[in-house]
C-alpha cells in the first residue's frame, strides 16, 4: 500500500506564466473547474478574517492545487484523463470519484492546501489525510502579541501558554503557526474545515516531534500527525486518522469506513515519506501527454 502514501510539493515562486502560459495550463483541466479560476471572487479569508479581491497569486495556487490533484491520481492509481472524476464535499473537501477504479487501495484520498510559496497534495490508501501549509506572515498594522491575541480563544491554555512563553516575538509567531498548521490539518482530515471548535483539539508534543493530540481532553491514539519546517517561513503538517472518525459527509464520499484494528494499524503506520519537489511545468507535460494519449 506504500504506493498510496505519496507527499507532493510545488514552490509557486518558480513559475511565472505568461497569460498564454497561464490559459494553456487552464484548457488541460475539466471545464467545470474553470470558473472556480478565472473570475474574480470576494472571499471570506477566514483564517485573516477579512475580505480581499483574489489576484494572481491566488488564481496560481487554485491551478496549481488542480494540476498536482489531477496528476496525482492519473500517476498512482493509473487512472485513464478523462475518466478523473474530482469533486468537492459541502464543506469544500476534494474528493475523487472512484468508480471502478482504485481497487489497489481499500481508501485513497488526498488534501491539498497551498499558503505563501508553496501548494502541496498528500495521499493516503486507507487513513484518513490531513495537510495543511502555513506562511509565518507578520502582521502589518498589529503588534505580534495583538495580532495572535485575536485567535487566543481556538487554543487550550496548554497551548497558549507554550506559545507565548516560547521566546521574543519571531519565535512566538512561528510557534503560534505551527500549532494553527496542525489544527487546520486534524479538521481537514475529517473533512469539517474551520466549522469544528478548533478549541476541542489540543495538541502536544517534544520539540514537534512524538506529536499527539486530545479531543475534548480525551488523548486519541488512532492519529499520527507530523510537522515540518519548509524554510524559514513556511510549515507544512500532516495528520492521519481513522476513516469512521470523517464527518458524515465526507465519509460518503469514501469507499470504506469500517477498518478491524490489524488493518488500521498497518495503514496507520505506513512510512510517511519526504515530500517530492515537483514543478508546474512537469505537471502540465504529464497531463498534456496523458490527453493526447486518449
Amino acid at each position: 500500500m506504500e504506493k498510496g502514501v505519496q507527499r507532493w510539493i510545488v514552490d509557486i515562486s518558480k513559475w511565472n506564466p505568461s497569460s498564454n502560459d497561464f490559459s494553456f495550463a487552464l484548457s488541460l483541466l475539466p471545464q467545470t473547474h474553470h470558473s472556480s479560476i478565472t473570475r474574480f471572487l470576494r472571499l471570506l479569508q477566514l483564517f485573516f478574517n477579512y475580505v480581499q479581491f483574489v489576484k494572481m497569486e491566488d488564481r496560481k495556487r487554485a491551478l496549481v492545487s488542480l494540476l498536482l490533484q489531477y496528476t496525482l491520481v492519473h500517476e498512482v492509481l493509473g487512472i485513464p484523463y478523462p475518466d478523473i472524476v474530482i469533486n468537492r464535499t459541502l464543506e469544500g473537501k476534494p474528493f475523487l470519484e472512484c468508480g471502478r477504479f482504485c481497487f489497489d487501495f481499500p481508501n485513497f484520498n488526498f488534501n491539498v492546501s497551498h499558503h505563501g510559496d508553496y501548494v502541496a497534495i498528500a495521499s493516503e490508501p486507507l487513513c484518513l489525510v490531513g495537510l495543511d501549509i502555513v506562511n509565518f506572515m507578520i502582521p502589518e498594522k498589529e503588534t505580534v502579541p495583538e495580532y495572535i491575541q485575536n485567535f487566543s480563544s481556538y487554543f487550550s491554555s496548554s497551548e497558549w501558554d507554550r506559545i507565548i512563553s516560547v521566546g521574543n516575538n519571531e519565535e512566538v509567531l512561528a510557534e503560534f503557526y505551527r500549532y494553527w498548521c496542525l489544527k487546520e490539518a486534524y479538521v481537514k482530515a475529517i473533512g469539517s474545515g474551520l466549522a469544528y471548535g478548533l478549541h476541542k483539539v489540543e495538541f502536544h508534543h517534544t520539540n514537534w516531534t512524538s506529536i499527539s493530540v486530545k479531543v475534548d481532553g480525551v488523548t486519541n491514539q488512532q492519529w499520527r500527525f507530523w510537522l515540518f519546517d519548509l524554510d524559514k517561513g513556511h510549515s507544512v503538517s500532516i495528520a492521519r486518522g481513522h476513516p469512521r472518525l470523517a464527518i458524515e459527509s465526507y465519509k460518503r464520499s469514501l469507499k470504506r469506513t469500517k477498518f478491524n484494528e490489524e488493518e488500521h494499524n498497518v495503514g496507520l503506520h505506513l512510512p510517511n515519506p519526504r515530500f517530492v519537489l515537483r514543478t508546474v511545468e512537469e505537471l502540465i507535460s504529464v497531463i498534456h501527454k496523458a490527453k493526447r494519449s486518449c
